[in-house]
């Protein structure tokens, strides 16, 4: 079996990238009639992930082969948020529209808002009134809350239907999202309960809904952060979950494909904002953009290099007494960015799913140091044993040893303890965290080594 053989049967090619690997070759040799074959049969998300993946150039070519408005108006919506606001912004005014009126409401609401703002005037302006005035209704609210990703069209009922009307009146139900509870509201068209399409069906058809509803109901109101939001819908494993205002007025719905895209997107910005990146930058941008990016985030990191390397500095006299030393320094200082690491992801991840709070910290805090001292322990000993194998000198084994304890002892304390620091001055703890507590580990790695073999000199210097 040949390499390619055997690296086609290692990672399978699937239908989607053969079909995108063709649409590209056919656009570099100039046979759009082919392509148009091709993307007059594929699905929209496989459409929005060509044109998220061919030259800017070639964009425009791939969306006008569409020839269904509505095919048009789910690709959009599936391409990356940058590329998407490009295609738009060049597009006329009355194609955008038709593309919009078969948008969502909320995808709608955040496409305009995105736009330039005197485009998403004209837009609005050419837009049916209802049409106008839902989509002003849903900007007034913040982008990333409740408020700002729910759709205002929902299947709610009176408290005093019927059975019989509600199955009736969901029938005739074409213009909202996708039914999965009847919410039940009262003459003030305030939440008061909430009724499952399998109950409906089972309950006497001359039953009220108020007789057979739950209400208990679970809801979010419009100034909810869309984190805490996919973080309920999760908790409790239901597929919508009501937005309410202030008065408790069901104003909108938010459901499960919804939450999908908050926790794509809440994910990409945590590793994004872990590495210092800008949450926009993709694999296909130009150099000098990425660039101009990265480059402030990697100046923070020299800054604190440097100040790791000042602690070096200050045993000149030991690493020239005992050269081997430096061989050491990096094992040392890397075990402990590691285990910090480590830490780091289980911390953050804690915080941003509400189960670390102040009040389980210091549990939280115990565990993760004794989790550092004992890794410490286990992997000092086995270093240790290597260092007097490799060198013959076991108190530079000891020194490496007992480096490596208070490394990850202090990997497990830092770890823990800076995304809390951070959260409580208001800085997102994605951010800067491992910054600082990389710091601390290569500080503390090479103070505790150093500073135990200048200790132990004379038997490691001979």
């Amino acid at each position: 079996m040949n390499k390619d053989l055997k690296l086609h049967h290692q990672t399978p090619i699937t239908k989607s990238e053969i079909i995108i690997d063709s649409v590209k070759r056919f656009l570099r040799r100039g046979a759009i009639s082919h392509v148009s074959k091709i993307v007059g049969k594929m699905h929209p998300a496989d459409i929005a992930r060509l044109i998220n993946e061919v030259e800017k150039k070639d964009r425009f070519v791939i969306f006008e082969l569409i020839q269904d408005v509505k095919v048009k108006a789910a690709t959009i919506v599936e391409i990356e948020e940058k590329a998407m606001m490009e295609m738009l912004n060049e597009m006329p005014l009355d194609e955008i529209i038709a593309i919009l009126h078969e948008v969502p409401s909320d995808k709608r609401a955040d496409i305009i808002g995105k736009m330039s703002e005197e485009k998403a005037k004209d837009l609005l302006n050419m837009m049916k009134i209802e049409d106008s005035k839902e989509i002003k209704g849903l900007l007034k609210y913040a982008e990333e809350t409740a408020g700002g990703i729910m759709t205002p069209q929902f299947f709610a009922l009176s408290e005093n239907t019927t059975v019989q009307q509600a199955i009736k009146a969901l029938q005739k139900a074409k213009d909202v999202e996708m039914v999965f509870y009847i919410y039940v509201t009262d003459d003030k068209g305030r939440l008061v309960g909430v009724i499952s399409l399998r109950q409906l069906l089972l309950v006497p058809p001359r039953k009220f809904l108020k007789d057979i509803m739950v209400r208990d109901v679970m809801n979010v109101t419009t100034d909810m952060d869309q984190e805490e939001v996919a973080r309920k819908v999760a908790r409790y494993n239901i597929l919508a979950i009501p937005v309410v205002d202030k008065e408790n007025r069901l104003v909108g719905i938010i459901t499960v494909d919804d939450i999908i895209d908050v926790i794509k997107e809440e994910a990409t910005e945590d590793i994004y904002k872990m590495a210092g990146l800008n949450l926009d930058e993709r694999a296909l941008d130009p150099a000098f953009r990425s660039i101009r990016r990265r480059l402030p985030w990697l100046y923070v990191n020299l800054v604190t290099a440097i100040l790791a390397a000042s602690v070096v500095g200050l045993f000149t006299n030991t690493i020239h007494a005992a050269a081997i030393l430096a061989a050491y320094m990096p094992i040392v200082a890397g075990m402990g960015g590691n285990a910090a690491t480590q830490t780091l992801a289980v911390i953050i991840r804690g915080i941003a799913l509400g189960e670390l709070t102040l009040e389980n910290a210091r549990k939280v805090l115990l565990k993760e140091t004794a989790v550092g001292f004992i890794n410490g322990v286990a992997t000092g000993v086995v270093m240790a044993v290597i260092a007097y194998l490799w060198n013959g000198n076991y108190m530079l084994g000891v020194a490496v040893g007992l480096a490596m304890i208070i490394n990850l002892f202090v990997a497990g304390l830092a770890g823990t303890l800076m995304p809390f620091i951070l959260r409580a001055y208001k800085v997102d703890p994605a951010v800067a965290s491992s910054v600082f507590v990389t710091t601390f580990t290569d500080i503390s790695g090479f103070f505790s080594f150093l500073g135990i073999a200048t200790l132990l000199i004379r038997y490691i210097a001979v």
